[in-house]
Parts: structure tokens; C-alpha cells; sequence
């Protein structure tokens, strides 16, 4: 080893190195030179073979094919949100918007699985306006319940909403209220 300053002294210019000078393969295009590779002092240097005189081989390429793909840049990487975040998000979200939260064809088939089980089996037609009526009024009456729901939880001092918090805010609803 050489009393030469290694690493980042030598990136600092403090004593510059001398380069070797370029040598170039017969196989290599003018155009195409490519510095050689430098030996680190822990490797032996790598000797000519088979009358080469670089250090380094010419790369390998693979055959240039006729149509290429064009270069698809990777997914960029999704934003992770402290726990919680994600949760207000959607509530500030679903308390601005006035749209169905449930499916209205899922919700149709629901409607008319109850009814056929009430009418002992005679299908009855609906109108579009009906199911809708009877979605908005359904959707209303279980968004506060769960409120109700919600705020036994609290009282119980948990953040999970359990059944029996359901149960219980039906039960002091009354027969009316809590339908039953």
C-alpha cells in the first residue's frame, strides 16, 4: 500500500491520482471506449487472456429485437398513514356526501326476499321509487343506531363497538324506536 490518501481524501483532491492510460480493445469500436476496470489493492490484478490486451471482456448484449417495449416506470410507492388518519378521513368523507352507502341491487334483493317471506311466497313488483324510499329511510334508521351504539361504547369506556352496544341502544329505544 502507497502512502496515498484513500477514499475521501482523494475525493477531496487533496493528492491527486494519476490514471492509467486507456487502453482499447481491437474488438471495440472507437466510439465506444470505455475506461478499464481498476484492480483494488486486495485483488490481483486480472491478466490479458487469449492475446487481449484490455483488462476488462466486452460485455455481453442481448440480440436487439425488432419491436421494443417501451420502458414501464415502477408503481410509485403508495402513502402510508399513521393509524387512525385513514379512519377520519373516510368519516369527514361520509359525513359530507348525501349518496347510498349500500348497493341499491343488493339491497332490491333483500327487499323482495323479506317481502316473498311475509306474503308466504307470492312475489309482489316493486317500483324503482319504493326501493328507494324504503333504502333511505333503512339507511338513516341504522346510521343512528350505530350512533346511539356508538356512544354506549364510550360510556363503557372502549373505542370498539361491540353487539351488545347495539343491543343495548335498542333497548332503551324503547319498542318504537328500536323496532322491537
Amino acid at each position: 500500500m502507497t502512502g496515498r490518501p484513500q477514499g475521501a481524501a482523494r475525493r477531496r483532491g487533496q493528492t491527486p491520482r494519476r490514471r492509467s492510460p486507456l487502453r482499447i480493445s481491437p474488438a471495440v469500436s472507437p466510439d465506444r471506449r470505455r475506461p478499464p476496470v481498476r484492480a483494488s489493492p486486495e485483488r490481483s490484478p486480472v491478466r490479458p487472456s487469449q492475446g487481449r490486451r484490455t483488462l476488462t471482456s466486452p460485455r455481453r448484449r442481448s440480440p436487439i429485437s425488432p419491436q421494443r417495449r417501451p420502458r414501464v416506470p415502477p408503481p410509485p410507492h403508495r402513502r402510508r398513514f399513521r393509524p387512525g388518519t385513514r379512519a377520519l378521513m373516510e368519516i369527514r368523507k361520509y359525513q359530507k356526501s348525501t349518496d347510498l352507502l349500500i348497493r341499491k341491487l343488493p339491497f332490491s334483493r333483500v327487499v323482495r326476499e323479506v317481502a316473498a317471506r311475509f306474503t308466504r311466497g307470492i312475489e309482489f313488483r316493486w317500483q324503482a321509487n319504493a326501493l328507494l324510499a324504503l333504502q333511505e329511510a333503512s339507511e338513516a334508521f341504522l346510521v343512528l343506531l350505530l350512533e346511539d351504539a356508538y356512544l354506549c361504547t364510550l360510556h363503557a369506556k372502549r373505542v370498539t363497538l361491540f353487539p351488545k352496544d347495539v343491543q343495548l341502544a335498542r333497548k332503551i329505544r324503547g319498542i318504537q324506536e328500536g323496532l322491537g
